[in-house]
């Protein structure tokens, strides 16, 4: 007997994902680790080649303030059309696909990032678990 949230209703089941397993819809746990991930990788890059001054303000920082996000979103541009999704997630067992299941393309990894890095689109989700940077750009993020 099945419970009243049956197994039709589970997140990207509209999406035609399985539950769980591979191409299953990647959980916050994942999303949030494969995003620290990055976001460090990109702050330790950024740091070696632009330098990092924790006592300059904001106005006397410049470049070096921001180093860390460009770093990141050029991370993000670049590995999620070659290698299926950013560093992060690859290293916690995701990969980024359209919602069909293609490959992403050369724009939707641009679209996902713009939106990515203003952070609102990202914390705002649907009942497939896909924040609106995902939807607008057409992607889901899965398990590999």
């Amino acid at each position: 007997m099945t419970s009243p949230s049956s197994a039709a209703d589970h997140p990207g089941a509209s999406l035609g994902r399985p539950e769980s397993g591979p191409g299953s819809i990647a959980r916050p746990g994942r999303r949030v680790a494969g995003l620290l991930i990055d976001y460090a990788a990109a702050t330790l890059i950024a740091t070696a080649f632009f330098g990092y001054d924790q006592f300059a303000l904001p106005a006397e920082a410049g470049f070096s303030l921001f180093a860390p996000l460009i770093v990141f979103a050029v991370l993000q541009i670049v590995f999620i059309p070659t290698i299926g999704g950013s560093p992060g997630h690859r290293l916690v067992g995701m990969r980024l696909l359209r919602a069909d299941g293609a490959w992403t393309g050369l724009w939707r990894p641009v679209v996902r990032t713009l939106l990515l890095v203003v952070v609102i689109p990202a914390v705002v989700w649907d009942a497939d678990h896909r924040g609106l940077h995902d939807k607008v750009a057409g992607t889901v993020l899965v398990r590999a």
